[in-house]
């Protein structure tokens, strides 16, 4: 690592007379939302027909860039808050990084990056939903010729480490280390994609105890770091009238739970997806998921208790992916669990229409038939059937406006898996008005 470090920066001989320029920008974001059903159950087992979600929520980040050749430097503090709360007033880092770059085409970034690989599946920005994900690393690799090569090493810490290495918990990735190879290929004149990627990360796992009634970990016990991968590849093939994307991973290695303990992981995942535009300003897609679910599925009836340990873990987890791009723009299965803490899996066919009626106005209309991806004991495997519409307008290259609905027809399984009113129609509606003006740029 330390060699391609060297080479990077003695591929690039700097020069006194090269131009620098510095910018600041804004990014604004006002996200709303409002829905109905598919609500968890109170304690009683009721679901009140008053409690609904209606909310607004704010993201404003204030943006500096600094650019040489050979040299780029970029910060980004962020607020987030629901309108309406007493402490939304601190402004916090989501990303400050440096990155040095070679004529060669070698290049090493370090610091808090918003990482973005291929489709978003596994790491994205995941920005739709507001996570906004970044990640403490450092990346070196290599961009030239169609081929692009990223090594990523990242080591997270609660605190400073004094004695021995510290619980991670709750901080600000949900990782204790994590170590990935990408590369990509674009074929020389022919419009086809190829990435490979590797991850493995590592979840700190243990004992706990309890002190004062708080359930904590053992503060006297060296921690052990479980380790689980995530491999396999992405194509996409775009030429002009159509896309088609592909997908495949796999997991493997060992999972941590919430207590602290460990076990094996085996699990999945597959898509095609296609979109084709045989009109100019209109087209349709078509699309297939599939994520592994766990063999055993434990339906609890109300009014019962059960208690179910799976040996092997065979859920698949997107991990650090932008999920709302998938099973639905809401994704009301991999953002919030399911009962008990199982993965049942999933199955996701969809199928839409999308178009341009208008300039700078983009429209679409999606169906997801939804199941999940397990047989289940006295319960079909369909979960539901949702219809989602979406429109965007931008109204100049800095303002821009999307706002979507979607309605959830739910089944009995969905109602027992989620221990909601899966059986009534759900109802989501929301918008999104996003502001990113550059502010100032001066170069010298």
């Amino acid at each position: 690592m330390l060699l391609l470090l060297l080479a990077t920066v003695s591929c690039w001989a700097q020069n006194d007379t090269l131009q620098n320029k510095l910018s600041f920008g804004l990014d604004m974001k006002i996200h709303g939302e409002t829905c109905g059903g598919g609500l968890p159950k109170t304690p009683d087992g009721a679901v009140s027909t008053d409690d609904r979600s209606h909310f607004l929520l704010g993201q404003f980040r204030i943006n500096a860039d600094y650019e040489r050749p050979g040299l780029q430097v970029h910060a980004t503090l962020q607020n987030k808050a629901v309108w309406g709360t007493k402490d939304n007033a601190a402004m916090k880092l989501y990303e400050g990084w440096a990155k040095l770059t070679a004529k060669c085409g070698l290049f090493a970034q370090v610091g808090r990056v918003a990482l973005s690989y291929d489709d978003e599946r596994i790491i994205g920005l995941n920005d739709f939903a507001m996570a906004a994900l970044s990640h403490d690393v450092l990346r070196v690799g290599y961009e030239g010729h169609g081929h692009k090569a990223h090594a990523i090493l990242a080591y997270n810490q609660n605190v400073e480490n004094v004695y021995w290495s510290t619980y991670y918990v709750d901080g600000a990735q949900g990782y204790k280390t994590m170590q990935t190879l990408w590369y990509h290929y674009d074929v020389p004149s022919f419009p086809l994609g190829i990435s490979a990627l590797f991850m493995n990360v590592g979840m700190q796992a243990g004992h706990y105890i309890e002190v004062d009634g708080v359930t904590k970990p053992d503060p006297w016990e060296s921690p052990r770091t479980e380790y689980q991968q995530m491999f396999g590849g992405y194509l996409n093939f775009h030429p002009d009238w159509m896309t088609f994307e592909a997908s495949y991973y796999r997991q493997t290695g060992q999972f941590v739970t919430r207590s602290y303990q460990s076990g094996p992981i085996r699990a999945w995942m597959a898509s095609v997806k296609a979109a084709v535009k045989p009109f100019e300003r209109y087209g349709f897609k078509v699309g297939y998921d599939h994520l592994s679910g766990d063999d055993y599925v434990p339906l609890i009836y109300k009014g019962k208790i059960g208690m179910v340990r799976h040996d092997v873990q065979r859920g698949f987890t997107p991990l650090y992916g932008s999920r709302s791009t998938f099973y639905g723009i809401l994704d009301f299965f991999y953002q919030s669990a399911y009962i008990n803490g199982f993965t049942p899996g999933l199955q996701d066919a969809s199928f839409g229409l999308f178009g341009t009626p208008v300039d700078k106005l983009d429209c679409g209309l999606t169906y997801h038939y939804l199941s999940v991806g397990v047989d289940l004991e006295d319960l079909d495997r369909t979960l539901g059937h949702s219809i989602e519409l979406q429109a965007s307008y931008s109204f100049t290259k800095d303002v821009s406006l999307a706002l979507g609905y979607t309605l959830m027809f739910g089944t009995q399984t969905m109602q027992r898996l989620k221990q909601d009113e899966g059986d009534k129609h759900a109802h989501w509606g929301w918008f999104s008005l996003n502001i990113s003006p550059t502010l100032f740029t001066t170069k010298w």
